[in-house]
């Protein structure tokens, strides 16, 4: 059996996914939806991505909650001061906490449009731009194809 690829979404692309029908991010959702992939979140990345639409789209709040029902990410707690200390010098200052958390979930990736944000060292976690991500999970189902089926 295959693990399915855990994902760990920043606000942006959380963002992203819930303000378009169409576009990577929102594929990512999907994915999840469909249970194709694990995605992870955090409360500072849910709570941002509220702040943003209630200050620029607030009328979609309601279908943004909604989609994160439909979605149910796993939700990691704020990683603690002492844990996030171990990353301050592989992100950006405001960013620390979310590697901090994705690293700690145990993601395999982060996904977000702010991939120079984040410079971990090599193996712990693959930033990538949702297309980036998208790209790689079909190069990984195109190799499960079996054309004799």
């Amino acid at each position: 059996m295959i693990a399915r690829p855990s994902v760990f979404l920043d606000a942006d692309a959380l963002l992203a996914g819930a303000a378009s029908k169409t576009g990577a991010s929102r594929l990512i959702l999907k994915m999840s939806e469909l249970g194709l992939i694990e995605t992870i979140i955090f409360t500072q990345v849910r709570e941002e991505a509220e702040r943003n639409l209630r200050g620029k789209l607030p009328q979609a709040l309601p279908a943004y909650r909604a989609l994160l029902r439909q979605v149910n990410p796993s939700m990691v707690p704020d990683p603690p001061a002492g844990k996030r200390q171990l990353y301050e010098d592989q992100a950006d200052h405001d960013d620390v906490p979310i590697l901090a958390a994705a690293v700690l979930a145990g993601a395999q990736y982060l996904v977000t449009f702010n991939v120079k944000h984040y410079y971990p060292r090599q193996g712990i976690i693959e930033v990538l731009r949702p297309g980036e991500f998208v790209t790689r999970v079909r190069k990984q189902l195109a190799g499960l194809i079996n054309p004799e089926f």
